[in-house]
């Protein structure tokens, strides 16, 4: 009886293991991290598709957030995303990482 218990909370224990480098999760490439101080210079251009590209690619994040004028956000932080809030005249107001 003692042994099946010892052996039920190895196992368990075992999907808290960490895997090397040797394809396994946490070896792959680092993730993207948004710096939104690079993109800075967009503030007050125009939010279009070709602006929302170059500011995804210049920040260094995965994905892009628009924000449109007077929508509600979620709170959740990432830090490859960038978002960009824009106002009525599609004009950008604030470039932020989150």
């Amino acid at each position: 009886m003692r042994l099946a218990i010892i052996g039920l909370a190895a196992v368990g224990l075992a999907g808290c293991a960490t895997m090397g480098d040797d394809g396994g999760p946490g070896s792959g490439p680092m993730p993207m991290m948004c710096n939104a101080e690079k993109v800075q210079s967009y503030v007050g251009k125009q939010a279009n598709a070709d602006t929302g590209a170059t500011i995804l690619k210049q920040s260094g994040a995965r994905t892009l957030r628009w924000g449109p004028p007077n929508a509600a956000w979620t709170m959740d932080y990432r830090q490859d995303r960038v978002n960009v809030q824009y106002d009525a005249g599609m004009t950008i107001g604030q470039i932020t990482c989150g």
